[in-house]
């Protein structure tokens, strides 16, 4: 797969970017973690992808157990040391919406539209979605993206599935592929 400039990276945060808290949400930053490699393989995106933008359900903003600041406050950090490692994420869309047929909840466009209103750049044929969940690799299909499915928590999703084009265990082995 030959990326450059002219693509867009799409990453869901929670089991992507983070790890994923089982029947839970990361409600402040103290319980924000890394997922292995990630730091090493955003600043090789980086320098891959001419945009990267997050699209993430926060479901617990509506449930009222997150704010609307907390939630940036948690992204203001997370940004700092994405950052600080030669990484980058250019924009963050988020979702707070408890309803499933919410238009901005994945696997709905919302999240894709708004991107493209901010970066009339983007081609959704020239994207890739890196999500760890059906929901994720609907949003990116529905939209015309590559999707690369990460099992971190769904390890037992088969494969191949109509729905994933690639599965990789973390951004370092996406990274492997595209190379």
């Amino acid at each position: 797969m030959h990326i450059d400039a002219s693509w867009t990276l799409f990453l869901d945060r929670d089991g992507v970017i983070n790890n994923e808290i089982k029947d839970g949400y990361v409600l402040s930053w103290d319980m924000f973690r890394f997922e292995e490699g990630v730091l090493t393989a955003l600043p090789a995106l980086a320098a891959k992808f001419g945009r990267i933008v997050m699209v993430t359900n926060q479901r617990c903003i509506g449930r009222g157990l997150l704010t609307e600041k907390g939630l940036n406050d948690i992204h203001a950090n997370m940004l700092e040391v994405i950052t600080a490692q030669g990484g980058r994420i250019d924009k963050i869309y988020h979702c707070p919406d408890i309803d499933n047929d919410s238009p901005c909840r994945k696997p709905n466009e919302g999240m894709a539209v708004q991107a493209k209103a901010d970066f009339p750049e983007i081609d959704f044929s020239r994207s890739i979605m890196v999500g760890n969940t059906l929901s994720d690799m609907k949003f990116g299909k529905d939209k015309g993206m590559t999707t690369v499915f990460i099992p971190s928590t769904k390890p037992d999703l088969p494969f191949p599935h109509p729905l994933m084009d690639y599965r990789c265990k973390g951004l370092m082995e996406f990274l492997e592929i595209i190379q």
